[in-house]
């Protein structure tokens, strides 16, 4: 009898979320201590803690580990203030409001400690996204990269996506992480993120992947990509 495959659920936003501040929360303590943490503080802060509690109770309801707690007092008073934003708004708002408070104060350097906690992050996915083929006895190979990505691409995510030989070629023409960066007025910290989250996830996914990212919805209104598993 043939085994049966099984279907995998890709990820909530708040459980990325909650994996993308706890790896922010290490790169950026690790880095500089106690101040580090103060940076983060002031952050979530400005985020929003009401919002971030939100998110934080429904990452660990669904069964995640994470840092959001380290930050939050018992009791949260006030209201959500981006209820009514969708899950990859607030990702995009939580992580450049963190990023700002050590960009702001440490410039290149404050962005390379962004950078590693967003490559950390996306290799963790990566091997995430390679176990999840496993489960059905499948290689990390092209084919089977975006069928078994961990992420749910919702209708806000508009993508043409070409396979070739060892290649898959994506151009995003609508990409609603940019697009509140670009809404924000905060591009600046927002790259930072695209610059690196792609090809550390594939390198995660398979070692010989490679990532050729030579458009940006924030520079050039939108994403190309061409995703490439080297001999």
């Amino acid at each position: 009898m043939a085994e049966e495959k099984l279907m995998m659920k890709a990820l909530s936003m708040d459980i990325i979320t909650a994996k993308m501040f706890t790896e922010l929360h290490l790169s950026i303590t690790e880095e500089y201590g106690e101040h580090g943490r103060e940076l983060v503080q002031i952050g979530l802060e400005s985020f929003g803690l009401k919002d971030a509690e939100a998110m934080a109770k429904k990452a660990t309801a669904e069964g995640e580990n994470h840092a959001f707690f380290e930050y939050l007092p018992k009791v949260v008073e006030g209201e959500e203030k981006f209820a009514d934003l969708t899950t990859y708004a607030r990702f995009s708002k939580m992580f450049a409001q963190i990023a700002k408070q050590v960009v702001d104060e440490y410039g290149e350097k404050g962005e390379q400690v962004i950078m590693r906690a967003v490559e950390r992050f996306g290799n963790k996915r990566g091997e995430g996204i390679a176990q999840r083929a496993r489960t059905n006895g499948l290689e990390n190979t092209v084919e089977n990269y975006l069928t078994n990505y961990d992420m749910g691409r919702s209708d806000l995510f508009e993508i043409d996506t070409v396979y070739k030989k060892n290649e898959v070629e994506q151009t995003f023409t609508h990409c609603p992480f940019g697009q509140q960066w670009a809404d924000d007025n905060m591009g600046k910290y927002g790259i930072l993120y695209c610059k690196v989250i792609d090809p550390s996830i594939a390198k995660g996914y398979n070692k010989n992947f490679e990532v050729i990212h030579d458009q940006y919805v924030l520079r050039e209104g939108q994403c190309h990509f061409q995703f490439q598993l080297k001999e």
